[in-house]
């Protein structure tokens, strides 16, 4: 394995991906806030504003097979920046179209093009800094994401009415294109000094490159059940119906739905920083020193289903800040992303990341859909809108709950 990164290289490293990152999380939350004008302007319904909103889920799940083949062949550095110059031209239709087809295909083509913005740096990082820091750097580009996050929320909302949703997706083609030279250029000299190790040919069951050899893997299979369904789940929550359910549930204007979500992601933002702390030293991977990582992790889905729960039950005008204790419980997933990426040998990080990305942002597609679909169902049998809203919510808490137990009893037969 090539010599770890130190001073400058590294943070040059680290910046010109988290910058990436920090858009392509902007693109993906931005419809939480921009959607009741979507909503407005092309009379959408509630499985039309899921559907819309989960195309980005679609392709971005989509990409994920092929994007770890052309990681662990071509790296991080030119897969990353040619990918983001498609979510440039998505951004641009996006920004350009009449009609809900075109804001789909725009929307689409984000998806695609920003599907390398997480795993890139995971294979970066796996190649060229030592085990101990992965966690962290897992910690620190979810900072960077989520700081994305945070851009969408006040900030977006304060620029609308100056510029518009379609103003917004212009600023967002121009920075995107910044972030695609910034890797291609900055990194080129790196990448060339620090190749990437070829794998053996003759190794253990966990470290075949092949895609067969990975979804084969009982370690993996665990782990997908909550890519596909919990971390899923949160995802949907997060970057669309957390916005719908101020407004439609609590009543909130929109400029107030902005607040809280902007409040959730600086709480997310600020338990990321403390898990980076946190993480390197309490928290082991493999039975060395520390607390179980798939413990930890259990322990915060857990808390978050239940937190869940509570905000489907209470609906005063206080229990908003139950979404922001659940931002406190969404931090521990992070480690289950760096637990399937130790688990597999940096020759095939790529696809090994790539493959659990695709369970998580598949499910997120049916998860946000889904949402949309069962409120429109409650809706068309008799439920007011708000009693359809707190049912669909309730049966995606359900299915949570099911899945960590089916989790938790894969991991008792492991044992």
């Amino acid at each position: 394995m090539s010599s770890s990164l130190k001073g400058v290289l590294a943070i040059r490293v680290f910046l010109s991906f988290a910058f990436a990152y920090f858009l392509s999380y902007a693109f993906r939350s931005v419809n939480a806030v921009i959607g009741p004008e979507l909503r407005v302007d092309l009379s959408l319904s509630n499985a039309d504003l899921g559907l819309l909103s989960a195309a980005y889920f679609l392709t971005f799940a989509a990409m994920q097979l092929p994007l770890g083949v052309w990681l662990d062949k071509y790296g991080p550095r030119r897969t990353e920046s040619a990918l983001l110059l498609v979510a440039a031209a998505g951004s641009a239709i996006f920004a350009m179209s009449e009609t809900a087809a075109g804001l789909w295909t725009g929307r689409a083509l984000i998806g695609v093009g920003v599907s390398g913005c997480l795993m890139a740096p995971f294979k970066a990082y796996r190649l060229w800094f030592p085990a101990e820091r992965q966690a962290q750097l897992a910690s620190w580009m979810l900072v960077a994401g989520t700081s994305g996050a945070l851009a969408s929320t006040v900030p977006v909302s304060a620029a609308m009415p100056i510029i518009g949703w379609r103003g917004v997706f212009w600023v967002m083609c121009a920075m995107i294109l910044a972030a695609s030279a910034a890797i291609f250029f900055l990194l080129k000299r790196i990448e060339r000094e620090h190749p990437a190790p070829v794998a053996a040919p003759s190794s253990t069951p966990v470290a075949g490159a092949t895609y067969a050899s990975i979804f084969g893997n009982p370690f993996f299979r665990r782990m997908a059940i909550l890519g596909a369904i919990n971390l899923a789940s949160f995802s949907a929550l997060q970057t669309l119906w957390a916005g719908p359910w101020m407004v439609t549930v609590l009543g909130m204007e929109a400029h107030q739905s902005a607040n809280v979500l902007f409040m959730f992601n600086l709480v997310l933002l600020c338990a990321y920083l403390v898990l980076g702390w946190w993480a390197p030293r309490h928290v082991s991977y493999g039975g060395g020193a520390g607390i179980p990582a798939l413990r930890v992790v259990a322990i915060g889905i857990g808390l978050a289903i239940l937190v869940q729960f509570a905000i489907i039950a209470f609906t005063g005008t206080w229990s908003w800040m139950l979404w922001i204790l659940l931002a406190l419980c969404l931090t521990m997933n992070t480690l289950a992303a760096t637990a399937v990426s130790l688990h597999f040998p940096p020759a095939s990080a790529g696809r090994a990341n790539s493959s659990f990305n695709l369970t998580q942002f598949a499910g997120t597609f049916i998860v946000q859909w889904g949402i949309g679909l069962l409120i429109d169902a409650f809706g068309t049998a008799g439920a007011s809108s708000v009693d359809a809203m707190r049912l669909a919510f309730a049966v995606c808490a359900g299915v949570q709950a099911l899945a960590l137990a089916a989790f938790l009893l894969a991991g008792r037969r492991s044992a």
